[in-house]
């Protein structure tokens, strides 16, 4: 068991010195939880279509960032399926 949260740190793999929040609290990602928000931020801008667009701008504004959502969702879903390629 460690003494002290610097032990902690560097077992765990981040060095304090390179990252100063891993002192103060936990440090890491959320890889579900990227993918899992981008696709109901897509789902969401989609949904708000439903209606009557006024103009081609604002169907723009809401159907690119939602297909770019998509599109993020399936990179991250290729590129952990083939996580030796990095």
């Amino acid at each position: 068991m460690a003494s002290n949260s610097r032990e902690v740190a560097v077992r765990s793999g981040v060095d304090p010195a390179e990252e100063p929040s891993v002192d103060w609290g936990w440090h890491a990602r959320f890889p579900k939880g990227m993918k899992i928000a981008a696709g109901l931020v897509g789902i969401s801008l989609l949904l708000m279509l439903i209606g009557h667009p006024v103009s081609w701008t604002e169907f723009s504004y809401m159907a690119v960032p939602a297909v770019a959502c998509f599109a993020g969702v399936v990179f991250l879903l290729m590129r952990s399926r083939h996580s030796w390629r990095r």
